[in-house]
């Protein structure tokens, strides 16, 4: 969703997904959704009419579908495409941000786990959605890349929980050696299984 490009409704989401990894479910109000998307208040009714809940579990759809799509253009710019160097494309996202920006915000979809599993199914549900949309991009670029069938799944699973960790702990130390340790760590680990194929 290009800015321009966006409806209201479609700026609506996208704000909300924005503001949730910023400030989590709890403190990201329907107002303030609307005016960081420039919306007027009573657009909120006519285009959620489910209200927050609905409005929390399209902004985590969103953010899934987001991530997953990331994947491939992640692919699309490594000059020498293998697992290692597609988790390190994932974690850079997020050390360019810090780096620059601030450790202000997180991953939405996590954020609303945290905020929503226990207590709204339909939001647990949109999460896990969410996920699965992830790492299931990732385990197909993981096939692409030499990954043996039985093994991508598994390792999509270990990339992005370890990534959201990283994420969780860069923000709390305000520094990004999680992110850059578990690059580190896994990429020998993610390139053995492609080879080993």
């Amino acid at each position: 969703m290009a800015g321009a490009e966006r409806g209201p409704r479609e700026r609506m989401v996208f704000s909300a997904a924005q503001l949730i990894r910023r400030d989590g479910v709890g403190a990201t109000g329907m107002r303030d959704v609307a005016a960081h998307a420039g919306a007027p208040r009573g657009s909120l009714q006519h285009y959620f009419p489910g209200g927050k809940e609905q409005l929390v579990n399209e902004a985590v759809d969103w953010a899934g579908r987001y991530a997953a799509g990331r994947v491939a253009r992640f692919l699309a710019g490594l000059a020498e495409p293998t697992p290692g160097g597609l988790f390190a494309a994932m974690a850079r996202q997020w050390t360019d941000e810090y780096e620059t920006g601030g450790f202000a915000s997180g991953c939405p979809v996590a954020a609303a786990t945290v905020d929503c599993a226990g207590s709204t199914a339909s939001t647990r549900q949109a999460a896990a959605a969410a996920f699965a949309a992830w790492t299931g991009a990732v385990a197909q670029a993981l096939a692409g890349l030499g990954v043996p069938p039985e093994r991508t799944g598994p390792l999509a699973t270990l990339m992005i929980s370890s990534l959201e960790g990283a994420i969780l702990l860069a923000r709390a130390e305000r520094d990004v050696r999680p992110l850059t340790t578990v690059v580190r760590e896994l990429g020998p680990l993610l390139d053995a299984a492609a080879t080993a194929a």
